[in-house]
C-alpha cells in the first residue's frame, strides 16, 4: 500500500502527539511534583497576605509540595495578576485573586491583560464583610440618618479608604451612588493609616475590614451603624446590614484563587477539590472566622461568575464615579 504525503504527514503527527498528550496525562495525574507559588499583590500582613498564606499552608499539607507565598506588590495588585497571566499554565504559578481585581480591569484603562479573559477561576476561599464607622462626632446613629444628614450637608463628610479603588472606597462609591450622597473620598495607604485619622477626628467615615475594628467599637472610640454584607456577619451580629436600608447592596471583599488561562482542567479540579476540602476542616474553619472569613465553597464555574459579575459591577461604579488611577 502507498500513502500519499498527506497521510504520512499526518501519521507521523499523530506519532509525535501521542506521546505528548501521555506525558501531559502523566504530569496532571502526578500534580504537584515541586513547589508551587501562589503570588499575592500585596504586602505581608494583610488579608490577601494571610489569606494566602492559610491557603497556601493547606495545600502544602494536603499535597506534599510547597505551596510558597510570593508577594509582588504594586500598582493595585495589578504587577502580582500580570505575573501570573504570564507565567506558563501547569498549575505552577497561582493568584491570590481578590476585589481590586475585578475594579482594576476598568479603573486602570491600559493593562496589558484582560483579568476576565486571561485568568482561569480556581476555588473561591472567603467574604470578608465590612463595617460602617464613623467618628462619635458625626450626629448619626444608623444608615437612615446618615443618608438624611448627608444630603442635608453635601461634601462635608470626609470619607476615609485605604485607597482609590480598594475595597473600602468602592464599598463607599457605591453607596453614594445608591444613596444619591457625596461624601467626599480622602485615600490613604492602607486602611490602619485611615482608621487612626477616623479616630483623631480628622475624617468621619470609613468602609472597614470587619476584623480588627471591635474594640474600637465596644470602648465608644467609634461607632459602628451596619455591615456591607448582603446578610448579618457572623463578626458583628448585632448590625443590620445596609440593605435593609438600600435594597439590593452588597460590598465585600472576597479572595480567591486563580491560574493562567488555558492551565489544564484536571489540575484546576484537583486544587478546586483540595481547597474545598478545607471548608470542612475544624482548624481551617477556626483560621477564616479569626479574620471574619465567610467560606465560598463551590466549583471553579463559581468563582468564575463571581469574577465576571463583579467586574462588570464595579465597572459601572468606577465610571459614573469617574474615577481615576493614582
Amino acid at each position: 500500500m502507498t500513502l500519499s504525503r498527506r497521510s504520512l504527514l499526518g501519521l507521523v503527527a499523530g506519532a509525535i502527539e501521542f506521546p505528548l498528550r501521555s506525558r501531559v496525562a502523566a504530569a496532571e495525574a502526578s500534580y504537584p511534583s515541586r513547589a508551587v507559588r501562589i503570588v499575592a499583590g500585596f504586602a505581608a500582613g494583610g488579608g490577601v497576605d494571610i489569606t494566602a498564606r492559610l491557603v497556601g499552608q493547606w495545600l502544602t499539607d494536603r499535597l506534599g509540595q510547597p505551596f510558597l507565598i510570593e508577594n509582588r506588590t504594586g500598582a493595585d495588585g495589578n504587577i502580582a495578576t500580570e505575573t501570573v497571566v504570564n507565567a506558563t499554565a501547569d498549575g505552577y504559578t497561582l493568584l491570590l485573586a481578590t476585589l481590586p481585581n475585578a475594579v482594576n480591569a476598568t479603573l486602570y484603562p491600559h493593562l496589558k491583560f484582560n483579568f476576565v479573559r486571561d485568568i482561569a477561576s480556581v476555588a473561591g476561599v472567603i467574604r470578608v464583610p465590612m463595617v460602617v464607622l464613623v467618628h462619635p462626632s458625626l450626629p448619626v446613629k444608623t444608615i437612615p440618618e446618615l443618608i438624611a444628614y448627608a444630603k442635608e450637608n453635601p461634601g462635608k463628610i470626609n470619607m476615609a479608604s485605604a485607597g482609590t479603588g480598594s475595597a473600602p472606597h468602592m464599598a463607599g462609591e457605591l453607596f453614594n451612588a445608591m444613596a444619591q450622597t457625596s461624601m467626599v473620598h480622602v485615600p490613604y495607604r492602607g486602611q490602619s493609616q485611615a482608621l487612626t485619622d477616623l479616630l483623631g477626628g480628622q475624617v468621619q467615615l470609613l468602609f472597614a475590614a470587619a476584623p480588627g475594628t471591635a474594640d474600637h467599637i465596644r470602648s465608644g472610640r467609634l461607632r459602628a451603624l451596619a455591615v456591607t454584607s448582603a446578610s448579618q456577619a457572623d463578626v458583628l451580629k448585632d448590625l443590620p446590614v445596609i440593605a435593609s436600608s438600600l435594597p439590593g447592596y452588597e460590598a465585600s471583599q472576597w479572595y480567591g484563587i486563580a491560574a493562567p488561562a488555558k492551565t489544564p482542567p484536571d489540575i484546576i479540579a484537583r486544587l478546586n477539590k483540595e481547597i474545598n476540602a478545607a471548608f470542612a476542616d475544624p482548624t481551617m474553619q477556626a483560621r477564616f472566622a479569626a479574620i471574619a472569613g465567610e467560606p465560598m465553597p463551590g466549583p471553579p464555574a463559581d468563582f468564575g461568575k463571581l469574577i465576571a459579575d463583579e467586574t462588570e459591577k464595579w465597572a459601572k461604579i468606577v465610571t459614573s464615579a469617574g474615577l481615576k488611577e493614582e
